[in-house]
C-alpha cells in the first residue's frame, strides 16, 4: 500500500467513524518498531506502522487509525486528547479503536536501567534512586521539605529496576 493509498483510507475512515474530515497528512514510518501509529500535535500528521499492516492486516490497522484519529479530532476539538483523559477513552471506545496495539514478532524488550544517582536530603537523610541525573535545585525532600543533594553511584550500584 503506498502514502496515498493510505491518506485516502485515513480520509475514508475519519469521514465515516467521525464524521469530520482528516485534513492533514498520514503516512508510512517503517522506523517504527514499537507502536503501531503516532499523531502529531504541532503538524496534526499522523504515521502508521506498515508493519502492523503486513503481519496483522487492514481490520487491526484500521483500530490503529481509528486510535490516532480520537488523538487528531480530540486535539484539534481543544478537549482531553491524551490517553489518560476520559474524553479520549470514551470516543476510542465509542469507535472501536484499539487501545494498545499488536506486538510484533521479533520486537527486542526494553533493558531496564541501573540506578546511577541518588537524591539525599540534607536534613533528615531520605534517600531517593534516580536513573538519571537531576538538578537537586529544583526538588524538595518529600518528608521534611529539605534540601537535597545528588550523589552518583558507583557503576552497577543499586536495584536494576
Amino acid at each position: 500500500m503506498s502514502n496515498e493509498e493510505l491518506q485516502l483510507w485515513i480520509e475514508q475512515v475519519s469521514l465515516s467513524s467521525f464524521g469530520v474530515p482528516f485534513r492533514h497528512t498520514a503516512s508510512f514510518n517503517s522506523r517504527l518498531t514499537t507502536t503501531g501509529g503516532r499523531y502529531f500535535t504541532k503538524s496534526h500528521n499522523i504515521e502508521i506502522n506498515p508493519q502492523q499492516l503486513a503481519m496483522y492486516g487492514r481490520e487491526e490497522t484500521e483500530r490503529i487509525i481509528k486510535h490516532e484519529l480520537c488523538h487528531y479530532h480530540l486535539h484539534l476539538a481543544k478537549r482531553g486528547y491524551m490517553h489518560r483523559d476520559t474524553d479520549f477513552k470514551t470516543l476510542l471506545a465509542r469507535v472501536g479503536g484499539s487501545r494498545y496495539c499488536q506486538t510484533l514478532p521479533g520486537a527486542k524488550a526494553r533493558k531496564p536501567q541501573p540506578y546511577r544517582y541518588k537524591l539525599v536530603c540534607i536534613t533528615c537523610a531520605t534517600e531517593y534512586l534516580r536513573k538519571r541525573r537531576a538538578d537537586p535545585g529544583r526538588y524538595r525532600c518529600g518528608k521534611c521539605s529539605g534540601k537535597l543533594k545528588l550523589v552518583a553511584l558507583e557503576a552497577g550500584a543499586g536495584p536494576a529496576t
